[in-house]
């Protein structure tokens, strides 16, 4: 690994990931559905003016859709390698965009305490080796009331041979979307069923990337029964309780 990055556990990604990763496609088919399908999960009105962080921000192309969506008062972009954050800061200068950026690993954010009112971690945390502590973290900036936005592809799409040629991530750390899911219950979030989607898009199929089902032959199965490939959360840190 190279030294410029941030973190010691930092998986350097291929040239293909870097270029995906600024691509018109990976901004308007992937970011932009899975912001929306955030959106559509809240069963409560969107704070106003949020704090708002992007853990794991890359080159900044949510920048705008989060700006457009959630109307943050303060937008803060967290990475761990300082090209991304430089290519995120010429992002941000196109857009006309005033946003904080910050070089950390998620697993030790520079940030205080009850600080944030809605994180964003949108294919991120199965970058993360440390992802307990980064949870932890999340949870700690958060304030009470806080939302983690979290939107992760799954072990049953990250562990095929397409994706391991062309991307690097930490096989070892990968997980179910149950298993995300139960990672967040344990550290205190706070989410129902309503709060929680399994988006099937074509692009996530783990065999053929869909093309049997656009072609018309084979029907999509059913939630329940197919292996999750990507699984969408909003979850809540609980409010403070009440002085006694």
């Amino acid at each position: 690994m190279s030294s410029q990055y941030l973190s010691k556990n930092y998986v350097e990604e291929t040239r293909f990931g870097l270029w995906f990763l600024r691509s018109h496609t990976w901004q308007h088919r992937v970011l932009r559905v899975a912001i929306n399908d955030l959106r559509s999960l809240f069963t409560e009105p969107l704070p106003e003016a949020p704090v708002l962080l992007d853990a794991g921000c890359g080159q900044g192309k949510s920048f705008t859709l989060l700006q457009q969506v959630f109307a943050p008062a303060r937008l803060i972009g967290v990475d761990a390698d300082p090209h991304s954050l430089e290519l995120s800061r010429e992002e941000a200068a196109r857009q006309g965009l005033a946003i904080e950026l910050v070089g950390s690993d998620c697993a030790t954010l520079p940030v205080p305490d009850e600080s944030v009112d809605i994180l964003f971690c949108h294919q991120t945390f199965h970058h993360l080796v440390e992802q307990h502590r980064a949870l932890n973290e999340f949870y700690r900036v958060l304030k009470p009331g806080g939302y983690l936005l979290f939107a992760e592809s799954t072990e049953a799409y990250i562990d095929t041979w397409v994706i391991r040629w062309l991307f690097r991530h930490p096989m070892h750390v990968q997980k179910s979307a149950e298993e995300y899911l139960q990672m967040l219950r344990e550290q205190g979030f706070e989410f129902g069923p309503q709060n929680v989607s399994y988006p099937y898009l074509w692009w996530s199929r783990s065999s053929d990337f869909g093309l049997l089902e656009r072609w018309g032959l084979r029907k999509a199965p059913p939630v329940g029964q197919r292996e999750e490939t990507l699984v969408n959360c909003v979850a809540r840190k609980p409010l403070a309780s009440a002085a006694p």
